[in-house]
């Protein structure tokens, strides 16, 4: 069943408008998008390689999971089933942090993905290892520290996809942290 999206406006306000998801990247409908980090102890990064079959930055490192909000749901709840169909983790409304929100345009293709994101942070030990990846998703993961993917953002985001807002926000979360 093809996923459906609530389609917004400009103003990230909702339309009462529904499309499937083919239609939102055909016309460049506004809808809403989610990102989440999971940190572990150690302050690294849980990153995901997306899978070789990917329309959109195929093989490429990436957030540790993420997606469309699907027509009906808030972005938590996205979140969280997102995290589960991709890696097989049982995430729950407690242990995310928004924080952020953005709007992004980006054309690859023949997909014009108009979104208005919102980004989570998790902090959480997982055993990769124990993992269950969605195939047609995720191909591998691994821990990425931050000094590793400010390096890799300043050199025109060298292996990692260049979905700017989500990489800004992990930073900023970074610095906070620091500052704590």
């Amino acid at each position: 069943m093809e996923e459906k999206f609530d389609v917004l406006n400009e103003r990230g306000e909702y339309t009462n408008k529904i499309e499937t998801r083919e239609n939102c990247h055909k016309k460049g409908l506004w809808h809403k998008a989610v990102a989440l980090f999971i940190i572990n102890s150690k302050d690294q990064v849980l990153l995901q390689q997306r899978s070789s079959e990917k329309k959109m930055w195929p093989n490429m490192w990436d957030i540790t999971a993420g997606g469309h909000v699907l027509a009906g749901e808030f972005g938590f709840q996205s979140i969280i089933r997102e995290t589960k169909e991709e890696l097989g983790v049982q995430i729950d409304k407690k242990d995310l942090t928004l924080i952020g929100s953005s709007i992004s345009s980006q054309t690859k293709g023949d997909i014009i993905n108009n979104h208005f994101n919102e980004y989570y942070i998790a902090n959480t030990d997982i055993d990769e290892t124990k993992l269950i990846f969605q195939k047609e998703e995720v191909s591998n993961v691994k821990w990425m520290n931050k000094d590793e993917i400010i390096k890799r953002i300043k050199n025109n985001y060298e292996g990692i996809t260049d979905k700017q807002g989500c990489w800004e926000y992990l930073i900023k979360y970074y610095e906070w942290k620091e500052n704590q």
